[in-house]
């Protein structure tokens, strides 16, 4: 679905996406959108199990290997997991229009991500914030912090990729192999360890267009999109 002012296109998957074939598909997207031959995407869609190592991906975060296939990847960031159940939002977008009249600024772009994802889960009553030296969205739970949402980009000439992993019901067992995001101290939740079993994709759906629009809005003071 388009947005015809900001041309901003939404793609919703019903089926899973092996990873290597996202990775594809996105670098196709980027290059198209640097030619002027195609929209941009938030493409949001699950992945087969696989991890995924970062460009400050470290051996030792690595604790134990498994069956489960593991990829190195150009994102920022170090090892994390993807896998059923965890929703994965690719925002492939050229910060040069998103910031419009301003310059572009990739730390401010995170931190928009990070505010989006913040009111997203208000809706569900998550109550998730950002804390200083680890990346993503953090809860506080009866057995301490735990990361909700983990956020890696990539930059080609202004235009994002990758993006977002919100945990809404993965299996967090093969958080164990790795240091997620080299972060050993906390650990993983999700929608469905919190609580929230009676999840809806059709409502997530409409969260995540809704709260784009308004978060653009109040962090850009702009209504271009």
């Amino acid at each position: 679905m388009s947005n015809s002012n900001y041309n901003l296109e939404w793609c919703f998957e019903n089926k899973l996406i092996p990873y290597l074939d996202a990775i594809k598909i996105m670098e196709s997207r980027v290059q198209n959108i640097i030619e002027n031959k195609d929209s941009q995407l938030v493409w949001v869609l699950e992945h087969n199990a696989v991890y995924t190592a970062g460009i400050s991906a470290k051996d030792q975060d690595l604790l134990f290997k498994n069956d489960i296939e593991i990829i190195k990847t150009n994102r920022g960031g170090k090892y994390t997991y993807h896998g059923p159940g965890m929703k994965i939002i690719y925002t492939i977008i050229d910060l040069k229009k998103l910031f419009y009249s301003a310059s572009p600024d990739i730390s401010k772009f995170v931190e928009f991500l990070e505010f989006w994802m913040i009111e997203v889960l208000k809706n569900y009553r998550i109550d998730a914030g950002i804390r200083k030296g680890r990346v993503g969205l953090w809860v506080n739970t009866p057995m301490g912090e735990k990361k909700i949402c983990a956020i890696g980009i990539k930059i080609k000439k202004w235009i994002s990729y990758h993006g977002i992993a919100l945990n809404i019901n993965p299996n967090l067992d093969n958080f164990q192999n790795i240091v997620p995001c080299g972060i050993k101290e906390f650990g993983i939740t999700s929608f469905a360890e919190l609580g929230l079993n009676d999840f809806n994709e059709e409502e997530f759906y409409k969260i995540l267009k809704i709260e784009f629009q308004k978060c653009y809005e109040q962090f850009f003071k702009k209504s271009n999109l």
